[in-house]
């Protein structure tokens, strides 16, 4: 098994190249909160970045920036903060890396046109009927 991060099935980041800080992270928890050192910091410079093609790089860097950087601290372990931030950090990478489909414009078929103009028809006759009757009536 390598120990590389899985974006997808041609993405794979070496986690050498993934630099991580950690600091204490704010907010309520009491003493744990203050001496332990939870908050954790991904960062990955993508333009130096040996996991993509340059094709795959140029489409990273326009959606993203040379560099991403991801800051966890929701839960109180260092480890499921690490967990979680290279879960996001493959998200986010996923999504830079998507290209969207082109749109090829379809024609109507025949039922659906002639479903369409029996429906409006139907319509019409129904406003029809609504109408004050005319004098010849």
């Amino acid at each position: 098994m390598s120990d590389d991060l899985v974006v997808t099935n041609a993405v794979r980041i070496p986690r050498h190249e993934i630099e991580w800080s950690f600091s204490a992270s704010g907010g309520p928890g009491g003493q744990h909160a203050n001496k332990a050192a939870t908050r954790v910091e991904l960062r990955l410079d993508l333009a130096s970045s040996s996991a993509f093609s340059p094709a795959q790089r140029d489409r990273v860097v326009e959606r993203l920036g040379d560099e991403i950087r991801v800051v966890v601290d929701d839960e109180r372990s260092q480890l499921r903060n690490r967990a979680l931030a290279e879960e996001r950090l493959v998200a986010r990478l996923q999504s830079a890396l998507h290209v969207q489909r082109t749109r090829r414009p379809t024609r109507p078929t025949k039922g659906s046109q002639r479903r369409r103009v029996e429906s409006k028809k139907r319509r019409s006759e129904t406003k029809r009927r609504r109408r004050r009757p005319d004098r010849d009536d």
